[in-house]
């Protein structure tokens, strides 16, 4: 007979991540990403203790790499004491980034956490804090990083039992931003016969199926500047009949984003900062007031278009936006004003031309701007465009896979920027240059 519970589902924790590639950014924004996977794991057991949960389940990659250090060891075994204290249960499976084959310090965890082995399927009863059989919690870490095989179909449920929850680390349907480990279908997922599966290895949250649920919780804290918005995890709700219910909770210490605001109707310089700086204010209250690093795209026509495409103005455009943004102090705590750091101003601006009206002029720039127009919504007339014109470099072997990608990724980034110039060219506007983007020495960061 089932009975009613709470459990959050975690996973991709990365505690110790390095964060590398901002070289300029100042001491205070290094040193809170360096922080920030530690205080998002401090942010879950606080949501779990206040949440009143009665379990926890951690699928995979609780460390960032399988070497860990000593002092993400002895941080994780301080909140998992916490847990402990609190009558909470924890359950853990290891990943590709902290599989069971790495070194590990020699520490004693709390009686009440459960880490599952790698030689096969495991399971462990879950309880609720007044005693009650919950649910049956089952997993199978990693021994090693490179996990090939599909260990989901070693998974069986028992034939009884109020509640099964799977963990399993591993991609599904193939998702091509990440290694294939541990590589499964969600059809077969969902005929397993198990009534949850906690989901790790992407580091975007995403309910794949309902009843049975499959669902990534995606990473509590993003590690670079293409793991965008909130990071955290679900608290999970299961009433007596079984009907689950999910609801989002942010633990992300920084948050990254990429934003755009329109030069349309900015006429000078100091209301360009002005409005790039009420951009931010306003992007920093929408995110719970934490620190962000972003990315700012400029985007629309105007005056300053022409000023923006030189790069010695879009840099120093960059530096003052900074300072305006930037953190009075060397070191930021938690609880102090929240600070914005910017990594790069793109411009993707356009001249104050009427391109609509120029295309239905009967003239070569007319013709030239419909065709680009149509282009614009057709992604496989582009790429076709794209091939011809690259056609030179697409027959070299070596440089084929690179540069399709480039295409795929960047095709339409590249339509708009010929059609700002060739529109300026033809309609007699000087000065028009190619958009520019002012950044650090590098935004980088890999994520797997």
């Amino acid at each position: 007979m089932s009975v009613p519970f709470r459990f959050i589902h975690a996973a991709d924790l990365h505690v110790d991540s390095p964060f590398q590639g901002l070289p300029d950014a100042p001491a205070y924004v290094r040193d809170t990403l360096t922080d920030s996977t530690f205080q998002a794991v401090q942010r879950l057991v606080e949501t779990a203790i206040m949440a009143e949960v009665d379990f926890v389940v951690i699928a995979g990659d609780l460390y960032d790499g399988a070497d860990r250090s000593l002092r993400a060891q002895l941080a994780l075994q301080k909140q998992w004491q916490q847990l402990h204290t609190h009558g909470v249960q924890l359950f853990v499976i290891h990943g590709n980034h902290d599989h069971l084959g790495g070194s590990r310090a020699n520490l004693t965890l709390p009686e009440t956490v459960t880490v599952f082995g790698s030689k096969q399927m495991e399971y462990a009863p879950a309880y609720r804090k007044d005693g009650g059989l919950a649910a049956y919690v089952y997993g199978r870490s990693y021994g090693d990083r490179a996990v090939t095989e599909n260990i989901a179909r070693s998974y069986r449920p028992l034939p009884d039992g109020p509640y099964h929850i799977a963990l399993l680390h591993g991609n599904v349907d193939g998702n091509p931003a990440y290694d294939p480990y541990a590589p499964c279908s969600l059809p077969e997922l969902a005929s397993a016969g198990f009534d949850y599966w906690a989901l790790g290895h992407i580091h975007t949250r995403a309910v794949l199926h309902r009843y049975p649920h499959v669902v990534y919780a995606g990473n509590t804290q993003g590690r670079h500047a293409r793991e965008t918005g909130a990071k955290g995890c679900y608290i999970v709700n299961v009433n007596a009949a079984k009907e689950t219910e999910l609801t989002f909770v942010p633990l992300d210490a920084v948050r990254f984003g990429q934003f755009e605001m329109s030069i349309e109707g900015i006429e000078h310089e100091q209301a360009l900062l002005d409005s790039l700086e009420l951009k931010l204010s306003g992007v920093l209250a929408e995110n719970g007031n934490r620190p962000l690093v972003v990315r700012l795209r400029l985007t629309g026509r105007g005056t300053l278009h022409h000023k923006l495409t030189d790069a010695v103005f879009a840099a120093e455009l960059l530096d003052g936006l900074r300072q305006r943004m930037e953190h009075t102090s060397e070191r930021w705590q938690p609880g102090d004003p929240p600070w914005c750091w910017v990594t790069a101003l793109e411009t993707a601006t356009g001249a104050a031309l009427d391109l609509e009206a120029a295309a239905e002029e009967d003239s070569f720039a007319g013709e030239l701007l419909r065709g680009v127009f149509a282009m614009e919504t057709d992604g496989a007339r582009r790429l076709d465009l794209m091939e011809e014109s690259l056609a030179p470099l697409l027959a070299n072997a070596r440089m084929r896979k690179l540069v399709r990608t480039r295409m795929e990724e960047h095709s339409l980034d590249w339509l708009l920027q010929a059609k700002e110039l060739a529109a300026g060219l033809l309609m007699e506007e000087s000065e028009v240059a190619s958009p520019a983007v002012a950044k650090g020495k590098s935004e980088g960061g890999d994520a797997t």
